[in-house]
């Protein structure tokens, strides 16, 4: 493994995915309870455009972030890309690939958080609108950000089943967390695809694919950071 002409150890490559991982999971957090959740007000549209427009620079910071996420999961998928290489090089492509899909849209869709402010805005065009048509266009924006992510995430979950059996395959990390993760990447592809063709059901069966999604990242992304590879597994980070 090689990264700026220097040779990278492999327990370097699982802390840097670890530490990656806990951004990404503490930023998703932040921005889906703090900086959005705290100011979208179900079912009202004017609430949601009055809050916004009085909390811009939060709603910013949130897309911003969102944006740096994006920047954190392409490195993510490259460690664990090199890492997992030498268990079966093509189905790590393939993972890679998913995993890009996965985060060009889930940049695509955070254009509508920022198109959520364009009717908020004072431009004097504006004011052939009504207040409550503009806040219904702000509305749409935010509705159309949450059915891309949950687009992107279906795309994510298809990057699951690969690493977990990539997991196993390669004995590196422990058999159970690979486990964890087929199970994740099978709760992300039920919720996506049931999001899609029967939304009122997607509620009802979110916790139950909440949690075991949680778990499995979470352990993983502790094992990277606190206990690493198992670098005594032969071929780790050859080519």
């Amino acid at each position: 493994m090689v990264l700026l002409g220097k040779e990278t150890s492999p327990q370097a490559l699982a802390r840097l995915g670890g530490f990656l991982y806990l951004i990404i999971i503490i930023a998703g957090l932040y921005c889906e309870f703090f900086a959005r959740g705290s100011l979208i007000v179900p079912g009202n549209a004017m609430a949601t455009a009055s809050s916004i427009r009085s909390h811009e620079w939060l709603w910013r910071t949130g897309i911003a972030v969102d944006l740096f996420t994006c920047a954190c999961t392409v490195v993510l998928a490259w460690v664990f890309y090199t890492l997992l290489r030498p268990a079966h090089r093509d189905l790590a492509l393939l993972m890679v690939f998913f995993d890009l899909i996965a985060i060009c849209l889930q940049i695509a869709f955070d254009l509508n958080l920022a198109a959520t402010l364009f009717p908020l805005g004072d431009a004097a065009y504006l004011k052939v609108f009504s207040p409550e048509q503009l806040a219904v266009l702000a509305r749409l924006a935010i509705r159309a950000h949450g059915t891309g992510w949950g687009i992107s995430l279906l795309f994510f979950g298809f990057t699951f089943p690969i690493r977990g059996y990539l997991i196993i395959r390669s004995r590196i990390l422990p058999k159970a967390l690979g486990i964890l993760l087929v199970i994740a990447g099978c709760g992300y592809v039920l919720h996506g695809f049931t999001a899609l063709l029967a939304p009122a059901l997607a509620g009802r069966i979110f916790p139950f694919v909440a949690v075991p999604i949680l778990i499995g990242e979470a352990s993983t992304c502790l094992w990277l950071l606190f206990k690493g590879v198992n670098v005594a597994v032969r071929g780790l980070g050859a080519d």
